[in-house]
Protein backbone atom coordinates (compact mmCIF):
# COMPACT_ATOMS: atom_id res chain seq x y z
CA UNK A 1 0.00 0.00 0.00
CA UNK A 2 1.22 3.77 -1.21
CA UNK A 3 2.41 6.08 1.74
CA UNK A 4 -0.34 8.79 2.72
CA UNK A 5 1.46 11.78 1.50
CA UNK A 6 0.23 14.02 4.27
CA UNK A 7 1.38 11.46 7.12
CA UNK A 8 4.76 10.94 5.27
CA UNK A 9 5.49 14.79 4.99
CA UNK A 10 4.81 14.93 8.23
CA UNK A 11 7.01 12.52 10.12
CA UNK A 12 10.22 13.66 7.46
CA UNK A 13 9.14 17.47 8.63
CA UNK A 14 9.66 16.03 12.48
CA UNK A 15 13.11 13.63 11.66
CA UNK A 16 14.18 16.86 9.84
CA UNK A 17 15.90 18.80 12.53
CA UNK A 18 17.86 15.41 13.73
CA UNK A 19 18.62 14.32 10.19
CA UNK A 20 20.58 17.79 10.04
CA UNK A 21 22.10 17.57 13.16
CA UNK A 22 23.17 14.10 12.34
CA UNK A 23 24.80 15.10 9.07
CA UNK A 24 26.68 18.01 11.01
CA UNK A 25 28.29 15.96 13.36
CA UNK A 26 29.24 13.44 10.49
CA UNK A 27 31.39 16.29 8.53
CA UNK A 28 33.14 17.25 11.75
CA UNK A 29 34.50 13.58 11.71
CA UNK A 30 38.23 13.46 9.25
CA UNK A 31 37.30 10.41 7.80
CA UNK A 32 39.61 9.77 5.37
CA UNK A 33 40.81 6.89 4.47
CA UNK A 34 42.52 4.87 7.50
CA UNK A 35 40.36 7.09 9.99
CA UNK A 36 36.71 6.30 9.54
CA UNK A 37 36.84 4.28 12.93
CA UNK A 38 35.49 6.83 14.86
CA UNK A 39 32.43 8.45 12.47
CA UNK A 40 31.50 4.69 12.14
CA UNK A 41 30.87 4.27 15.54
CA UNK A 42 28.94 7.61 16.47
CA UNK A 43 27.00 6.42 13.16
CA UNK A 44 25.97 2.92 14.76
CA UNK A 45 25.04 4.48 17.62
CA UNK A 46 22.55 6.93 15.38
CA UNK A 47 20.86 3.96 13.37
CA UNK A 48 20.72 1.26 16.16
CA UNK A 49 17.36 2.52 17.28
CA UNK A 50 15.68 2.71 13.18
CA UNK A 51 16.55 -1.05 12.71
CA UNK A 52 16.34 -4.72 14.17
CA UNK A 53 20.57 -4.47 13.99
CA UNK A 54 23.23 -2.52 13.65
CA UNK A 55 26.11 -3.80 13.86
CA UNK A 56 30.20 -2.98 13.04
CA UNK A 57 31.45 -5.40 10.75
CA UNK A 58 35.24 -5.62 10.83
CA UNK A 59 36.67 -5.81 7.69
CA UNK A 60 39.73 -8.42 7.19
CA UNK A 61 43.60 -7.44 6.53
CA UNK A 62 42.93 -10.33 4.25
CA UNK A 63 40.88 -8.26 1.83
CA UNK A 64 44.08 -7.31 0.65
CA UNK A 65 44.62 -9.99 -1.12
CA UNK A 66 41.44 -9.95 -3.18
CA UNK A 67 41.98 -9.38 -6.75
CA UNK A 68 39.44 -6.93 -7.21
CA UNK A 69 41.27 -4.79 -4.27
CA UNK A 70 42.18 -1.08 -4.70
CA UNK A 71 45.00 1.19 -4.17
CA UNK A 72 47.16 -1.24 -1.99
CA UNK A 73 49.59 0.36 0.67
CA UNK A 74 52.24 -0.17 2.83
CA UNK A 75 51.62 -2.05 6.35
CA UNK A 76 47.77 -1.35 5.50
CA UNK A 77 45.86 -2.88 8.36
CA UNK A 78 42.00 -2.64 8.88
CA UNK A 79 42.16 -2.72 12.38
CA UNK A 80 40.36 0.19 13.18
CA UNK A 81 38.09 0.62 9.50
CA UNK A 82 35.03 -1.23 10.19
CA UNK A 83 31.89 -1.19 7.88
CA UNK A 84 28.32 -0.90 9.24
CA UNK A 85 25.50 -3.30 8.83
CA UNK A 86 21.94 -2.95 9.23
CA UNK A 87 19.31 -4.79 8.54
CA UNK A 88 15.40 -4.46 9.25
CA UNK A 89 14.05 -8.23 8.85
CA UNK A 90 11.11 -8.63 6.74
CA UNK A 91 7.86 -10.61 7.76
CA UNK A 92 8.35 -12.98 4.80
CA UNK A 93 7.32 -13.05 1.16
CA UNK A 94 8.63 -9.54 -0.02
CA UNK A 95 11.26 -8.52 -1.84
CA UNK A 96 14.83 -7.34 -0.24
CA UNK A 97 16.66 -4.72 -1.14
CA UNK A 98 20.62 -3.92 -0.20
CA UNK A 99 20.91 0.00 0.57
CA UNK A 100 24.88 1.38 0.01
CA UNK A 101 26.15 4.42 0.93
CA UNK A 102 29.83 5.40 2.22
CA UNK A 103 31.56 7.24 5.04
CA UNK A 104 34.68 8.56 3.92
CA UNK A 105 35.68 11.22 2.34
CA UNK A 106 38.72 12.58 -0.23
CA UNK A 107 40.97 14.93 1.57
CA UNK A 108 40.33 18.74 1.77
CA UNK A 109 40.46 20.30 -1.76
CA UNK A 110 43.25 23.31 -2.12
CA UNK A 111 41.62 27.10 -0.35
CA UNK A 112 38.81 25.13 1.78
CA UNK A 113 38.44 26.55 5.29
CA UNK A 114 37.78 24.41 8.06
CA UNK A 115 36.35 21.61 5.64
CA UNK A 116 35.70 19.47 8.86
CA UNK A 117 33.64 22.45 10.15
CA UNK A 118 30.22 21.83 8.96
CA UNK A 119 28.23 25.45 8.13
CA UNK A 120 24.64 25.52 7.78
CA UNK A 121 23.12 29.03 5.87
CA UNK A 122 20.02 29.47 4.15
CA UNK A 123 19.01 25.78 3.78
CA UNK A 124 22.65 24.71 2.61
CA UNK A 125 24.93 22.62 4.51
CA UNK A 126 28.04 22.80 3.54
CA UNK A 127 31.82 21.32 4.45
CA UNK A 128 33.59 17.98 3.01
CA UNK A 129 31.52 15.14 2.64
CA UNK A 130 27.99 17.07 2.74
CA UNK A 131 26.82 15.74 -0.56
CA UNK A 132 29.75 13.00 -1.09
CA UNK A 133 28.53 11.02 1.32
CA UNK A 134 27.65 12.14 4.15
CA UNK A 135 24.57 13.86 2.99
CA UNK A 136 23.01 10.63 1.21
CA UNK A 137 23.49 8.80 5.19
CA UNK A 138 21.23 11.70 6.55
CA UNK A 139 18.79 10.44 4.14
CA UNK A 140 18.88 6.92 4.54
CA UNK A 141 18.33 8.23 8.67
CA UNK A 142 15.54 10.17 7.67
CA UNK A 143 14.06 7.62 5.25
CA UNK A 144 14.02 4.91 8.18
CA UNK A 145 12.90 7.08 11.20
CA UNK A 146 9.96 8.11 9.02
CA UNK A 147 9.28 4.57 8.24
CA UNK A 148 9.63 3.43 11.89
CA UNK A 149 7.55 6.42 12.68
CA UNK A 150 5.06 5.69 10.45
CA UNK A 151 4.75 2.08 12.16
CA UNK A 152 5.61 0.45 8.93
CA UNK A 153 5.79 -3.12 8.01
CA UNK A 154 8.41 -4.86 5.49
CA UNK A 155 7.66 -8.39 4.19
CA UNK A 156 11.20 -8.78 2.93
CA UNK A 157 14.72 -7.92 4.45
CA UNK A 158 16.10 -4.22 4.38
CA UNK A 159 19.69 -4.47 4.14
CA UNK A 160 21.90 -1.53 4.89
CA UNK A 161 25.81 -1.52 3.77
CA UNK A 162 27.59 2.00 4.82
CA UNK A 163 31.15 1.54 3.90
CA UNK A 164 34.84 2.70 4.19
CA UNK A 165 37.35 2.87 1.55
CA UNK A 166 34.67 4.27 -1.70
CA UNK A 167 36.37 7.21 -2.87
CA UNK A 168 39.94 4.63 -3.07
CA UNK A 169 38.37 1.71 -4.90
CA UNK A 170 35.28 0.92 -2.89
CA UNK A 171 37.44 -1.79 -1.03
CA UNK A 172 34.68 -1.29 2.19
CA UNK A 173 32.02 -2.18 -0.58
CA UNK A 174 34.20 -5.82 -1.69
CA UNK A 175 34.25 -6.73 1.77
CA UNK A 176 30.37 -6.28 1.89
CA UNK A 177 29.52 -8.45 -1.35
CA UNK A 178 32.62 -11.14 -0.30
CA UNK A 179 30.19 -11.44 2.47
CA UNK A 180 26.82 -13.88 2.56
CA UNK A 181 24.16 -10.60 1.71
CA UNK A 182 22.12 -11.13 -1.07
CA UNK A 183 18.83 -9.26 -2.12
CA UNK A 184 16.88 -8.83 -5.25
CA UNK A 185 18.63 -5.62 -5.83
CA UNK A 186 20.41 -3.16 -4.47
CA UNK A 187 20.55 1.04 -4.11
CA UNK A 188 23.54 2.86 -4.25
CA UNK A 189 23.08 6.11 -2.67
CA UNK A 190 25.14 9.04 -4.33
CA UNK A 191 24.35 12.33 -5.14
CA UNK A 192 22.56 12.12 -8.63
CA UNK A 193 20.21 15.36 -8.02
CA UNK A 194 17.28 12.81 -7.57
CA UNK A 195 18.08 11.33 -10.93
CA UNK A 196 17.50 7.79 -11.40
CA UNK A 197 21.12 6.18 -12.34
CA UNK A 198 20.69 2.25 -13.45
CA UNK A 199 24.01 3.08 -15.99
CA UNK A 200 27.76 3.90 -14.53
CA UNK A 201 30.66 4.13 -16.45
CA UNK A 202 33.44 2.63 -15.50
CA UNK A 203 36.82 4.02 -14.74
CA UNK A 204 40.32 3.46 -14.61
CA UNK A 205 43.26 5.27 -12.41
CA UNK A 206 46.62 4.17 -13.74
CA UNK A 207 50.00 5.35 -12.96
CA UNK A 208 52.71 5.02 -15.89
CA UNK A 209 56.50 5.11 -15.42
CA UNK A 210 58.25 6.19 -18.50
CA UNK A 211 62.86 5.36 -18.66
CA UNK A 212 64.76 6.94 -20.19
CA UNK A 213 68.91 7.16 -20.57
CA UNK A 214 70.28 9.78 -18.35
CA UNK A 215 73.08 12.57 -19.47
CA UNK A 216 74.68 15.72 -19.09
CA UNK A 217 72.17 18.40 -20.42
CA UNK A 218 75.46 19.16 -23.17
CA UNK A 219 75.14 15.54 -24.63
CA UNK A 220 72.45 16.10 -27.03
CA UNK A 221 72.08 12.70 -28.84
CA UNK A 222 73.28 10.48 -27.19
CA UNK A 223 70.80 10.99 -24.12
CA UNK A 224 66.67 10.37 -23.91
CA UNK A 225 64.89 12.46 -21.87
CA UNK A 226 61.82 10.52 -19.93
CA UNK A 227 59.95 13.16 -19.46
CA UNK A 228 59.78 14.12 -23.10
CA UNK A 229 59.05 10.60 -23.36
CA UNK A 230 56.21 10.60 -20.81
CA UNK A 231 54.87 13.54 -22.31
CA UNK A 232 54.41 11.52 -25.80
CA UNK A 233 52.71 8.75 -23.43
CA UNK A 234 49.75 11.27 -22.32
CA UNK A 235 49.41 12.40 -26.16
CA UNK A 236 49.00 8.79 -26.99
CA UNK A 237 46.51 8.07 -24.60
CA UNK A 238 44.90 11.57 -25.01
CA UNK A 239 44.81 10.09 -28.80
CA UNK A 240 43.25 6.56 -27.52
CA UNK A 241 40.50 8.40 -25.04
CA UNK A 242 39.24 10.54 -28.49
CA UNK A 243 38.98 6.88 -30.41
CA UNK A 244 36.96 5.50 -27.33
CA UNK A 245 34.84 7.79 -27.34
CA UNK A 246 33.88 8.61 -30.64
CA UNK A 247 33.46 4.40 -30.71
CA UNK A 248 30.97 5.19 -27.80
CA UNK A 249 28.95 7.47 -29.13
CA UNK A 250 25.23 5.68 -29.40
CA UNK A 251 24.61 5.06 -25.67
CA UNK A 252 20.98 6.88 -25.22
CA UNK A 253 22.01 7.28 -21.75
CA UNK A 254 25.09 9.17 -22.19
CA UNK A 255 24.51 10.75 -25.51
CA UNK A 256 23.73 14.14 -23.60
CA UNK A 257 26.84 15.01 -22.55
CA UNK A 258 29.69 15.88 -24.38
CA UNK A 259 32.33 13.76 -22.80
CA UNK A 260 31.05 11.50 -20.34
CA UNK A 261 34.43 9.35 -19.75
CA UNK A 262 36.77 12.35 -19.91
CA UNK A 263 40.58 11.24 -19.23
CA UNK A 264 42.90 13.49 -16.54
CA UNK A 265 46.21 13.32 -15.77
CA UNK A 266 46.67 14.75 -12.20
CA UNK A 267 50.14 14.02 -11.12
CA UNK A 268 53.39 14.35 -12.66
CA UNK A 269 57.46 13.80 -11.84
CA UNK A 270 60.27 13.05 -13.05
CA UNK A 271 64.24 13.54 -12.92
CA UNK A 272 66.92 14.46 -10.29
CA UNK A 273 68.62 17.58 -11.27
CA UNK A 274 67.60 19.99 -14.35
CA UNK A 275 70.80 20.22 -15.97
CA UNK A 276 70.56 16.58 -17.09
CA UNK A 277 68.21 14.28 -19.01
CA UNK A 278 66.04 12.58 -16.66
CA UNK A 279 66.24 8.78 -17.00
CA UNK A 280 62.59 8.17 -15.13
CA UNK A 281 59.49 10.34 -15.49
CA UNK A 282 56.01 9.30 -13.65
CA UNK A 283 52.50 10.37 -14.54
CA UNK A 284 49.30 8.84 -12.87
CA UNK A 285 45.73 9.70 -14.14
CA UNK A 286 42.36 8.11 -14.84
CA UNK A 287 40.44 7.23 -18.16
CA UNK A 288 36.42 6.95 -17.56
CA UNK A 289 34.66 4.40 -20.32
CA UNK A 290 31.34 3.43 -21.51
CA UNK A 291 30.00 0.13 -21.21
CA UNK A 292 30.74 -1.20 -24.63
CA UNK A 293 33.90 -2.11 -22.89
CA UNK A 294 35.16 -3.84 -19.95
CA UNK A 295 38.28 -2.57 -17.62
CA UNK A 296 40.02 -5.95 -19.22
CA UNK A 297 39.95 -4.45 -22.56
CA UNK A 298 40.72 -0.50 -21.53
CA UNK A 299 43.83 -1.94 -19.24
CA UNK A 300 44.80 -4.10 -22.09
CA UNK A 301 44.77 -1.40 -25.13
CA UNK A 302 46.29 1.40 -23.32
CA UNK A 303 49.30 -0.75 -22.99
CA UNK A 304 49.01 -1.50 -26.43
CA UNK A 305 48.37 1.98 -27.64
CA UNK A 306 51.84 2.91 -26.22
CA UNK A 307 53.22 0.01 -27.66
CA UNK A 308 52.58 0.93 -31.17
CA UNK A 309 51.93 4.16 -31.46
CA UNK A 310 54.40 5.85 -29.08
CA UNK A 311 57.48 5.32 -31.21
CA UNK A 312 60.79 2.99 -30.93
CA UNK A 313 62.13 4.05 -27.81
CA UNK A 314 58.88 4.40 -25.64
CA UNK A 315 57.29 0.93 -26.59
CA UNK A 316 60.18 -1.11 -24.79
CA UNK A 317 60.72 1.83 -21.64
CA UNK A 318 57.36 2.24 -19.65
CA UNK A 319 55.41 0.45 -17.16
CA UNK A 320 52.17 0.56 -16.56
CA UNK A 321 49.67 -0.46 -13.42
CA UNK A 322 46.00 -0.11 -12.34
CA UNK A 323 45.13 0.59 -8.77
CA UNK A 324 41.42 1.35 -9.35
CA UNK A 325 39.80 -0.89 -11.70
CA UNK A 326 36.08 0.18 -11.56
CA UNK A 327 34.04 -1.83 -14.39
CA UNK A 328 31.15 -0.15 -15.82
CA UNK A 329 27.24 -1.81 -14.00
CA UNK A 330 24.28 -1.33 -16.05
CA UNK A 331 21.06 -2.44 -15.71
CA UNK A 332 18.28 -2.34 -17.75
CA UNK A 333 15.86 0.83 -17.95
CA UNK A 334 12.72 -1.04 -17.32
CA UNK A 335 13.97 -3.02 -14.14
CA UNK A 336 11.22 -3.23 -11.07
CA UNK A 337 13.25 -0.94 -9.10
CA UNK A 338 13.78 1.90 -11.69
CA UNK A 339 9.82 1.67 -11.95
CA UNK A 340 9.44 1.70 -8.32
CA UNK A 341 11.78 4.93 -8.18
CA UNK A 342 9.93 6.55 -10.55
CA UNK A 343 6.72 6.03 -9.18
CA UNK A 344 8.51 7.41 -6.31
CA UNK A 345 9.62 10.14 -7.25
CA UNK A 346 5.59 10.81 -8.88
CA UNK A 347 4.45 10.43 -5.80
CA UNK A 348 6.72 12.59 -4.41
CA UNK A 349 5.65 15.45 -6.40
CA UNK A 350 8.83 15.13 -8.64
CA UNK A 351 9.23 14.67 -12.68
CA UNK A 352 11.13 11.48 -12.24
CA UNK A 353 14.52 11.29 -14.79
CA UNK A 354 16.28 8.44 -15.73
CA UNK A 355 20.10 9.16 -16.78
CA UNK A 356 23.56 7.71 -16.16
CA UNK A 357 26.16 8.46 -13.97
CA UNK A 358 29.52 9.91 -15.96
CA UNK A 359 31.16 9.06 -12.89
CA UNK A 360 32.45 5.65 -11.00
CA UNK A 361 31.20 4.17 -7.81
CA UNK A 362 30.64 1.41 -6.01
CA UNK A 363 27.53 -0.15 -7.90
CA UNK A 364 29.90 -2.33 -9.97
CA UNK A 365 30.60 -4.66 -7.31
CA UNK A 366 26.85 -5.70 -6.64
CA UNK A 367 26.00 -5.95 -10.49
CA UNK A 368 28.93 -7.45 -11.71
CA UNK A 369 30.49 -9.30 -8.68
CA UNK A 370 27.57 -10.83 -6.80
CA UNK A 371 24.69 -10.52 -9.89
CA UNK A 372 22.17 -8.09 -7.35
CA UNK A 373 21.27 -5.00 -9.95
CA UNK A 374 22.34 -2.25 -8.26
CA UNK A 375 20.66 1.22 -8.99
CA UNK A 376 22.28 5.12 -8.43
CA UNK A 377 20.08 7.64 -6.99
CA UNK A 378 20.70 10.30 -4.11
CA UNK A 379 20.27 14.06 -2.87
CA UNK A 380 22.77 16.81 -4.04
CA UNK A 381 25.34 17.27 -6.74
CA UNK A 382 28.19 15.58 -8.26
CA UNK A 383 29.41 18.81 -9.69
CA UNK A 384 30.01 20.06 -6.26
CA UNK A 385 31.70 16.97 -4.89
CA UNK A 386 35.75 16.43 -4.03
CA UNK A 387 35.64 20.44 -4.18
CA UNK A 388 35.68 23.52 -1.75
CA UNK A 389 32.32 24.39 -2.40
CA UNK A 390 30.90 20.94 -1.29
CA UNK A 391 27.54 21.27 -0.41
CA UNK A 392 23.75 19.76 -0.31
CA UNK A 393 20.34 21.63 0.65
CA UNK A 394 18.58 20.54 3.59
CA UNK A 395 15.58 20.85 1.78
CA UNK A 396 17.25 18.25 -1.12
CA UNK A 397 17.98 16.08 1.60
CA UNK A 398 14.39 15.75 3.04
CA UNK A 399 12.55 15.09 -0.63
CA UNK A 400 15.24 12.48 -1.04
CA UNK A 401 14.21 10.77 2.12
CA UNK A 402 10.83 10.75 1.09
CA UNK A 403 11.01 9.65 -2.47
CA UNK A 404 13.30 6.75 -0.40
CA UNK A 405 10.66 5.77 2.03
CA UNK A 406 8.31 5.49 -0.85
CA UNK A 407 10.63 3.25 -2.91
CA UNK A 408 11.67 0.90 0.22
CA UNK A 409 7.64 0.54 1.36
CA UNK A 410 7.11 -0.46 -2.80
CA UNK A 411 10.02 -2.62 -2.93
CA UNK A 412 10.07 -4.11 0.57
CA UNK A 413 6.61 -3.97 1.66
Amino acid sequence: MPLDTQRLTEAIAARGDSAVALLERLIGYPSVRGQEGPAMRYLESQMRPLVDNAALVPVPDSIQADPDYSFRLENHTYADQPNLRLCWSGSGGGRSLIVNTHIDVVPPSPGQQDPFRARRANGIVSGRGACDCKGQIAMLYLALAALRDLKVQLRGDLIGHIVIEEECGGNGTLACVRGPDRADAALVLEPSELRILPSVRGAVWFATRVFGRAGHSGQAGRTVSALKEAIRAMEVLERYHDQLLAASKGHPLYDRFANPMPITFGMMAAGDWPAMAPNWAEFKGVLGFLPTRTREQVMAEMQQVLRTEGGDWLAEHFEMEFMYRHDCSEVPVAHPLVRTLQAASRDSGQVPEVAAMPASCDACFYTNLIGVPAIVFGAGSLGVAHSAQEEIAVEQIALGAQILARAIAAWCG
